[in-house]
């Protein structure tokens, strides 16, 4: 049995901070970081746990200026054996 994962780069010196793709992630791994103002004087986005991606895309599709990407990798998950 195959599984989708994905690895989520933000450009986030050029990141708006408009929130959608904080909506758009349905594994809600994306939140605002509240420690960080960006070059353009913006609070980006970051990634709280990588791990926990699923490679959807959703996030890139519904951000406005196209600075996240995403890498869509599949594992392959041994069967359980009973």
């Amino acid at each position: 049995m195959a599984e989708q994962r994905g690895t989520v780069n933000i450009e986030t010196d050029h990141c708006k901070g408009c929130g959608l793709c904080t909506i758009a992630c349905p594994v809600k791994i994306i939140i605002f970081d509240v420690n960080s103002v960006n070059i353009k004087g913006y609070q980006p986005v970051m990634i709280k746990d990588p791990t926990d991606c699923t490679g959807c895309g959703s996030c890139a599709l519904m951000c406005p200026d196209s600075v996240i990407t995403v890498k869509r990798s599949i594992r392959k998950r041994r069967a359980a054996h009973v």
